[in-house]
């Protein structure tokens, strides 16, 4: 074994280090990925994103840091990004299930005048809070992408997504919708 320690080999891109990352990290890794999405092969595939995130990304890390840490940092990343894809899923099966539901016969009716209720409260809130609330609720946009897009500040778009759900609230009690 030369000079250098196993972050440093690692850093510098040595494939032996990657192996012995692996085999020193992987069982912590293996284990916090499961812990929070509970499903073994989702786990394992996390596990697999971890490192490979890791072996990409080895440039951004300092050797003199513990290893352990920069890689649970990543972990964490990865097991949010699996868990935002796996709320994702679901709520498309949801959508798709109860579009697929038959209406009541007066039903289809008054989902459109709730459509045109919600849509009238929303042309009320007026810039930019209407088009804040489409971003996040109907294109389904983080918040941090509504941000960089309507170039504000992240702070500022959640003070808005909060003020007018409260306006569209109060607006929607009114028609009891």
């Amino acid at each position: 074994m030369d000079a250098q320690s196993l972050p440093q080999r690692f850093a510098a891109g040595d494939p032996e280090a990657m192996a012995e990352v692996y085999a020193e990290h992987g069982r912590l890794v293996h284990s916090l990925c499961l812990g929070a999405l509970r499903h073994r092969q989702d786990a394992e595939d996390a596990t697999q994103q971890v490192f490979t995130r890791a072996w990409r990304t080895r440039d951004t890390y300092d050797p003199a840091r513990p290893l352990g840490g920069w890689l649970t940092g990543i972990t964490r990343r990865v097991i949010a990004d699996a868990l935002a894809a796996r709320d994702r899923q679901r709520r498309s099966a949801t959508a798709e299930s109860t579009s697929l539901e038959p209406t009541a016969p007066g039903g289809l009716a008054e989902d459109l005048v709730d459509r045109v209720i919600v849509h009238e409260a929303l042309e009320q809130l007026g810039p930019p809070q209407d088009e804040i609330l489409r971003m996040a609720f109907v294109q389904d946009l983080p918040q941090r992408q509504i941000a960089e897009r309507l170039d504000l500040p992240l702070g500022t778009v959640k003070s808005h997504i909060h003020r007018g759900l409260a306006r569209l609230r109060r607006s929607l009690e009114v028609h009891d919708v």
